[in-house]
């Protein structure tokens, strides 16, 4: 496709989805490549449905979804499968298979790669750890690492396809705040040396600013707020105030506790 058709690298043009009722309503919003988007909002306000979409899993209704400067609303399963090479999730609960260890977890994507041998994958499996921070996890099984080692071992294996883009279902949940700020960091780091595209769905407003270019709030089904996420914090939209305004005071009744 031309690129001046699709300039921007992921794009909702319009998108209508409803299941027994509307679930996204005219949704528009986009990433530019190298750039991270947060999607927020409450619970069951479509942020999952969004990354269905983006993967191809879901069709909307109506409007355009756009993936990797490509119009996939149409497409098929067969046509879907070199976007989804260029695509990859991380899955909130991780996606690790126990029955593997962290190092055969990454080796099984490069399985699929035929790029390597096999002394090459094994290097490649160790520089990958050694990106995430865990080069000494490698032997070890899912079963014994933290929720938030497991999300690194995640991020660490959707990078052994070497995608064009990242998209992050919920990171920093069931994490403790150190943890937390050590995924937003890999995150940064991750956008700055590869120059890889993100969306990011999280409650989590403290990785939002940290990781995001820009941001969409979701509000039963509809963008209420898209933009720089400066411009969110001077949002005069009541229900972007209500939600930040919670935020603050969790935040504050944390520190009470502390």
């Amino acid at each position: 496709m031309p690129p001046d058709l699709f300039p921007h690298y992921i794009e909702f043009r319009d998108v209508f989805k409803a299941f027994d009722h509307p679930v996204l309503e005219n949704v528009s919003f986009y990433a530019d490549a190298g750039k991270t988007l947060a999607i927020i909002g409450r619970s069951g306000v479509g942020k999952s449905v969004t990354l269905s979409h983006i993967m191809g899993f879901l069709k909307p209704d109506s409007g355009e979804v756009i993936v990797a400067h490509s119009d996939i609303t149409g497409m098929t399963e067969a046509e879907l499968r070199p976007i989804r090479k260029k695509v990859t999730m991380v899955f909130q609960s991780g996606a690790l298979f126990d029955s593997l260890t962290v190092g055969e977890n990454i080796l099984f994507s490069l399985e699929l790669r035929e790029d390597y041998n096999e002394k090459d994958k094994d290097d490649v499996v160790k520089g990958l750890l050694q990106m995430v921070d865990l080069q000494d996890v490698g032997d070890l099984y899912p079963a014994d690492l933290s929720t938030g080692y497991k999300r690194a071992v995640a991020i660490s294996r959707a990078l052994a396809a070497q995608p064009e883009c990242i998209l992050y279902d919920e990171p920093t949940t069931m994490v403790d705040p150190i943890m937390s700020d050590d995924l937003g960091n890999l995150m940064l780091r991750l956008k700055r040396q590869l120059g890889l595209t993100s969306i990011v769905v999280t409650h989590d407003l403290d990785l939002m600013r940290k990781v995001a270019d820009s941001v969409v709030f979701l509000d039963r089904g509809k963008a209420i707020f898209f933009g720089p996420v400066s411009d969110l914090e001077r949002s005069e939209h009541p229900h972007v105030r209500e939600f930040l305004a919670m935020d603050r005071l969790d935040m504050a009744d944390g520190f009470e506790h502390d």
